[in-house]
């Protein structure tokens, strides 16, 4: 007997996975054992030609989810609701869940999860970070054995298209976002992406799978956009061997007490691996006790790559609901709490506007060491009007380092603090 797929949404992504359910409709069955059919795909309107059989459409989603000849539900209409609501009805009625809304997820992932144990069904969501990179599934299980201390990501392909695009042509934040967006990987309003909305939202998934804690939200994100990089910070950055990336950062802490996640540019070492990762491309590095040093990259958006992600998932549950099993995740939860930004232990880059008149590198270095910051290197540039001091400190707790820069920022030998960025080093 066949099962059955509702599908919620026939959008871009929604579109693709009826076309590949429909033309791999063999080969699922052999992988799986049994045929996979979409069952009905709900939408909001009628009246627009997608591509899809008509007979499938419904605006009666509620009525969809909770129809008794569905057995699997596909949500891919994104944002809080009705996505939440339809998705806990589909489960309440016995029925798995995939999907890629990483919104909601982030947002409220817990209830989701709980619904899901509840019901015993699935709920399944790979496509939600990294598009079409097989992610989620390793950090959940691969690694669940092992230890993991840190994952860094670049999970937001718009703004390291930006991004690089600053660093290899020269070109303007401005000119390089409307590219992207002629392109199509950014939205008409780019806010989501641009100011780090998008990748804070995975940044908390990723923390909860990494670490096995159900507390971190996306509101538990510290996060900062990629508006105010400029065409200084990225050339500074060349000059230190670095390139500027917008890294979503989850983190143990020292005595493995607590976990930190972030969302913000940062200068990294052009050796990394993330530093080579190109154009819309995504990347995600992750550091285990035991495993060492793993890096998992691909294309991280689009309609056909995010679609791949939703198919493997919809495979994993139809197995699960021959083998009449479920995957009950976050039913131990390690109980880790998050602890704010300025706990974090990082670097700053620093470059300030100063008068050139004696006395004022002293001065500067007695603020840093007054905040208990000492500095790692430091050099001027320019002369006179144009004096310009540019310092990177050694790692120190990210209050310490703020509370440096809103110091010099009031002192009268600083006309400006023209940029702070973060550098992110890495112990060899």
């Amino acid at each position: 007997m066949a099962m059955k797929v509702a599908l919620l949404g026939c959008g871009v992504v929604g579109s693709e996975v009826v076309r590949l359910v429909n033309e791999q409709a063999e080969e699922l069955a052999a992988r799986v054992g049994t045929p996979i059919e979409i069952g009905g795909i709900a939408v909001r309107r009628m009246d627009r030609d997608r591509g899809v059989d008509p007979a499938l459409l419904t605006t009666d989603a509620t009525g969809l989810v909770t129809r008794p000849d569905i057995d699997v539900v596909v949500e891919v209409i994104g944002g809080i609701e009705p996505a939440r609501s339809l998705m806990l009805a589909a489960m309440k009625a016995g029925k798995s869940v995939v999907t890629a809304n990483k919104a909601l997820l982030a947002e409220d992932g817990q209830t989701l999860h709980a619904a899901a144990r509840d019901a015993g069904v699935d709920l399944y969501y790979e496509a939600a970070v990294a598009g079409a990179i097989p992610l989620l599934r390793p950090l959940r299980d691969s690694l669940a054995g092992d230890r993991v201390h840190r994952v860094l990501g670049i999970v937001n392909g718009t703004t390291n298209y930006v991004l690089d695009r600053m660093d290899s042509l020269g070109a303007g934040f401005t000119e390089s976002l409307e590219e992207a967006q002629a392109l199509g990987y950014a939205e008409a309003d780019p806010t989501a992406d641009v100011e780090g909305f998008d990748a804070a939202a995975k940044a908390a998934i990723l923390a909860r799978l990494a670490f096995h804690t159900q507390r971190v939200t996306a509101a538990d994100v510290h996060r900062e956009g990629i508006t105010g990089v400029s065409a200084a910070d990225i050339a500074s950055a060349r000059d230190m061997g670095c390139v500027v990336k917008l890294l979503a950062i989850c983190q143990r802490s020292e005595d493995g007490a607590s976990v930190g996640v972030r969302v913000h540019p940062v200068m990294l070492p052009v050796e990394h691996p993330l530093a080579g990762v190109k154009e819309a491309y995504n990347a995600v590095f992750v550091e285990a006790e035991s495993a060492g040093r793993l890096m998992f990259y691909g294309a991280g958006a689009g309609g056909t790559p995010t679609a791949s992600a939703v198919l493997g998932d919809l495979v994993a549950v139809v197995r699960n609901r021959i083998a009449d099993t479920s995957v009950a995740e976050g039913a131990h939860d390690t109980g880790l709490p998050v602890h704010d930004m300025g706990h974090t232990i990082t670097s700053y880059h620093v470059s300030l506007d100063v008068a050139d008149r004696p006395g004022v590198l002293s001065k500067v270095a007695e603020i840093f060491a007054d905040h208990g910051v000492s500095i790692k290197n430091v050099r001027q540039e320019g002369s006179g009007d144009d004096a310009q001091l540019v310092l990177v400190s050694h790692p120190a707790p990210d209050s310490a380092l703020s509370s440096t820069v809103e110091r010099l920022r009031g002192h009268d030998m600083v006309r400006e603090v023209a940029s702070v960025m973060r550098v992110e080093t890495f112990a060899d």
